[in-house]
């Protein structure tokens, strides 16, 4: 470590949230195999209510979430299933130009990784498009929320979207409920956007599917890896 940055008298030490926080970050993980039953509406408000503390640009908090549940995702699901096989993506914000170098890696890291676990072969083009399609069956969750930010905020709305997103998917584990953010649920903004009656005004950000994990589903038997700090951070103090 360089030395500017040495321990001393004002170091912050480990503490029972500490501990807390980090069990959650490290437990959590992108739950692709769920179980039928339904999460109840008590706890769900209650991980609304935690993540709703959300800090945003100008306390804006731009979020705002549809959450399905019984026959309501099952409608959803199945209409996403039928308008993705035969509409071409139009998502409201761009997708990535491309994912190179490190980034690259690290997406078929992950990748692999899945395709590994559930039985595809490297070219076995039918079963990745098979498991791809997993996107809008919402991974056989019971429930979904569906993140939209007011155009006019434009992509700071969208930022703010993102750290909602992470503090509910923190909040959920903490009540031992399983959750995947998926972009994939962005795809097809417009079909989503009339699907809920949203105005246009809306733009949808991504979904999360959640409920009870299936630990015995086989896509749920990895965990992806996490850059050391030293890649991620530069440290300046001068």
């Amino acid at each position: 470590m360089d030395e500017r940055f040495a321990e001393g008298a004002n170091e912050a030490h480990p503490s029972a949230e500490t501990d807390a926080l980090g069990c959650l970050l490290t437990a959590r993980h992108s739950c692709r195999g769920f179980r039928g039953e339904r999460v109840g509406r008590a706890t769900i408000e209650r991980i609304l209510a935690l993540a709703q503390h959300t800090a945003s640009w100008c306390n804006a908090q731009p979020w705002q979430v549809i959450v399905t549940a019984g026959s309501a995702t099952e409608r959803f699901r199945q209409a996403y299933l039928a308008y993705a096989a035969s509409n071409a993506p139009a998502p409201d914000f761009p997708f990535p130009r491309e994912y190179r170098g490190v980034y690259l890696q690290r997406r078929r890291e992950g990748g692999l990784q899945l395709y590994r676990c559930v039985g595809i072969g490297r070219t076995d083009l039918e079963g990745r498009k098979r498991q791809e399609r997993e996107n809008f069956r919402l991974f056989g969750a019971p429930h979904v929320a569906i993140v939209t930010t007011d155009e006019a905020l434009g992509v700071y709305g969208a930022i703010d979207c993102g750290a909602w997103v992470s503090n509910f998917m923190l909040a959920a584990q903490s009540f031992g409920v399983a959750t995947i953010a998926q972009g994939a649920l962005a795809l097809h903004s417009g079909f989503v956007r009339e699907f809920f009656g949203l105005g246009g005004d809306r733009r949808v950000v991504c979904g999360v599917s959640f409920g009870y994990e299936d630990p015995n589903h086989p896509a749920n038997g990895f965990r992806t890896s996490r850059a050391e700090i030293h890649d991620a951070v530069s440290w300046f103090d001068e």
